[in-house]
């Protein structure tokens, strides 16, 4: 007897895996904050986990007033969600079907891909420049069937990112009817001059829309929250396909009080400053190539040579008590992803690729 069958788009998709951890080893795999959450956070999940017997907010109308007090923006022109990846399901529910395309950038995070897989739309993948965004390639790729153009900006897993200049050409390329979705989960770490995460735009037109994030710099990824900001029209519709509970009470306290906690933010930015710039500049100096990131995590490029390899250096990491991103189904086969920990555990991690590069 044959069960029920799920739909062939469906059993094509490959299951996004995250990071890895061992039990005892240093889990330098996910871009997880090092520092952990806001201590401010922490005091109102306890009070918030009183009320356990309650429904949360539907609305999400406290949190989203913190945000928009936060940015300066419209609460109105704001939707929350079991993080950015729930934003990106949304969207694939509401704007994508068969036939239809989606357009990223050859690197781009990989659930872009799922959420066109789900719909059963194809997704176009635009060669990069020195594992950095080319706008040019992007819109070269755009067509009649093309519904929403994925930017991360910066990119994970490369740690790359292009500037505001560049956003706006990419947007002033693409036909008004295509949305562009301005992936900012690590905005709050870049230090550039020429960046922004892009809310001027979605504040001002119709087919833009930034996601952001309470995982990475805010250290709430064991509750899943994010949101997205712009047009009416664009969040309206993610309202109608949302569940109308999808944010938790608990989520919604700890996020009001972490958007509020500047100081930890702080704190956590200037740690990765440091921290970044030690761990990149010690893998150079041990005989690795790492590529420029803006992000909390460093890209590192192994050669492909016997007993130097990527493959051969992720096994002798995870002996010595590290595990790091193999970053293979990115097309990134020659790549190690390592995110950035703390001083001890970068100390760990410097002293064993400097011991890899000597074996």
């Amino acid at each position: 007897m044959t069960g029920p069958q799920a739909l062939p788009n469906i059993l094509e998709i490959t299951p996004y895996k995250g990071g890895q951890k061992l039990v005892g080893a240093h889990k330098l795999s996910s871009n997880e904050n090092p520092l952990g959450c806001s201590a401010a956070a922490q005091a109102a999940v306890v009070e918030a986990a009183k009320h356990l017997e309650l429904y949360p907010d539907g609305s999400a109308s406290a949190l989203r007033d913190a945000i928009g007090a936060k940015y300066g923006i419209e609460p109105d022109r704001i939707v929350c969600g079991a993080g950015s990846d729930e934003i990106f399901q949304l969207l694939g529910r509401a704007y994508l079907r068969p036939g239809d395309n989606i357009v990223q950038s050859q690197h781009g995070f990989l659930v872009y891909r799922l959420i066109a897989q789900q719909a059963g739309a194809e997704t176009r993948s635009a060669p990069e420049k020195e594992l950095t965004t080319d706008v040019d390639a992007m819109l070269a790729q755009v067509d009649d069937n093309t519904k929403i153009v994925f930017l991360a900006n910066p990119n994970n897993p490369t740690g790359s990112y292009i500037p505001f200049s560049e956003v706006k050409r990419l947007h002033a390329g693409l036909p008004e009817n295509v949305l562009l979705v301005l992936d900012g989960a690590y905005a709050e770490y870049v230090r550039k001059n020429d960046y922004s995460a892009g809310m001027e735009l979605a504040g001002e037109m119709p087919n833009v829309l930034v996601t952001r994030t309470f995982s990475k710099i805010h250290g709430l990824a064991a509750l899943r929250l994010g949101w997205a900001y712009g047009p009416e029209a664009v969040i309206d519709a993610l309202h109608r396909t949302r569940g109308p509970f999808n944010v938790s009470a608990v989520s919604q306290a700890a996020g009001i009080a972490a958007i509020n906690d500047d100081a930890f933010q702080a704190k956590s930015a200037e740690h990765n400053d440091a921290e970044l710039l030690r761990v990149s500049e010690a893998v150079e100096k041990a005989g690795f190539k790492t590529y420029p990131s803006v992000g909390n995590f460093v890209l590192i490029e192994f050669p492909d040579e016997p007993g130097r390899t990527s493959s051969e250096a992720d096994t002798f990491l995870r002996n010595q008590g590290i595990v790091i991103r193999d970053v293979n189904v990115y097309g990134l086969p020659t790549c190690l992803r390592a995110s950035i920990g703390t001083v001890p555990q970068n100390d760990d991690l410097i002293a064993a690729i400097e011991a890899f590069a000597k074996s």
